[in-house]
């Protein structure tokens, strides 16, 4: 990584902020039900207080419109992270991110506490990236650690602003991130097969057209399958296209075939006269979709094809479900596929928020090789875009 890494800057004794992700999902009753992105930090603050550092975390909860609403406080995230922390560590809430008070605040702090400021997007000037709002963040600390992988991809103020002002560098997790990216697109072992799932293909686009350079087979799943279907003139009933992008993906495959890049699409499908948990359903071979049927999932001879196509893999890729998996009838093709990458003996890097949602209903989380932590930052990696939050960070010296 050309990017300044943590253990490249001078933290014992200093004020560090940790820029984080901490944007969990949360009950009705605001009860945190997944802290996987809390815990995932928990490498990098670890390591400042070790170097006895005064400790302060910013981060973002939900979209509050750049004013205050305690709905998206991160009252939950300080009492979880206490949790997470020894009894000699003492995690404080800030009731602010800038101002007075915080500084004050800071100034009281003891080196090797925590101090969690309050929501970022309280301020308009976040997500504006706001000049004299990244200042004042800056004016908190003497350096700045990025580790919020999953919001690298935003121009906001903290993650792009910040760190012109002072020495910044990457945390332990933005570090992992980038590596295991690097294992499984930039530098693979091969065979490298990516899984591509999801709705549209317009989403996808840059991914796989990157993608068709890089790895050796590309399986295509979600609905997205049915516009590679129906570019090549097969009906898909009332399934999910989006016609103008017909002439772009016959030019994609077209593509893939001089790259020598395999595409692999499903052939039979889960369908059901209308997208309804109580709806008939049967399954069909992919030329006999009913005309005013929709298909939902993959079939079971498409599982077993995958299951094929995936058997000599040394590497696998894995963004987006087969189908509407949040309906039971319609989640099978995408369980059996996490089945095959968890039974496999490839390296396997999961991204994406459904698919990581699929990865975890199935109890096969800790299974795979490494699950992702950002699904928007994830996915610009793919497209071979570059990270706003990253490319703002100390560059090395050479």
């Amino acid at each position: 990584m050309e990017k300044l890494f943590i253990k490249d800057l001078a933290v014992r004794k200093k004020r560090v902020m940790v820029r984080t992700d901490y944007n969990v999902p949360l009950d009705d009753d605001g009860n945190i039900t997944d802290d996987t992105r809390i815990r995932a930090t928990l490498p990098t603050i670890n390591y400042l207080l070790d170097e006895e550092a005064k400790v302060i975390i910013a981060s973002h909860l939900g979209r509050p419109g750049g004013t205050v609403n305690q709905k998206y406080s991160l009252k939950p995230v300080a009492r979880r992270l206490q949790r997470f922390l020894t009894d000699k560590v003492k995690v404080t809430l800030a009731e602010d991110c800038i101002g007075e008070n915080v500084k004050k605040q800071v100034e009281a702090m003891d080196y090797g506490d925590v101090l969690l400021l309050e929501n970022l997007r309280f301020h308009p000037g976040e997500e504006k990236n706001d000049t004299e709002f990244a200042k004042e963040l800056a004016g908190l600390c003497d350096v700045f650690v990025q580790d919020a992988f999953g919001n690298c991809h935003r121009k906001h103020a903290s993650m792009v602003g910040t760190s012109r002002f002072i020495p910044s560098a990457a945390g332990f997790l933005l570090k992992k991130e980038l590596d295991y990216f690097e294992k499984s697109v930039n530098n693979p072992m091969h065979p490298v097969i990516a899984i591509l799932g999801g709705a549209k293909v317009s989403d996808k686009i840059k991914i796989i057209e990157n993608l068709a350079k890089k790895m050796d087979k590309i399986i295509i799943g979600g609905a997205m399958a049915f516009t590679f279907l129906k570019a090549q003139g097969i009906s898909v009933g009332k399934s999910l296209v989006e016609d103008s992008m017909i002439e772009t993906v016959n030019n994609l495959m077209e593509y893939a075939k001089e790259t020598g890049t395999k595409l692999y699409l499903p052939v039979d499908f889960v369908v059901a006269e209308k997208f309804d948990r109580m709806a008939e359903t049967k399954v069909v071979p992919f030329k006999e979709i009913p005309e005013r049927w929709i298909a939902l999932d993959i079939g079971p001879a498409t599982t077993k094809l995958f299951s094929e196509v995936l058997q000599d893999a040394k590497t696998i890729l894995w963004n987006g479900p087969m189908g509407a998996f949040e309906i039971d009838a319609f989640s099978r093709g995408t369980y059996a596929m996490v089945e095959m990458v968890t039974s496999s003996h490839a390296s396997t890097i999961v991204g994406g928020g459904d698919t990581d949602m699929a990865f975890h209903k199935a109890g096969k989380a800790h299974e795979v090789t490494f699950i992702s932590t950002g699904g928007g930052a994830f996915l610009k990696l793919l497209e071979g875009g570059d990270l706003p939050g990253i490319a703002s960070l100390t560059d090395k010296k050479t």
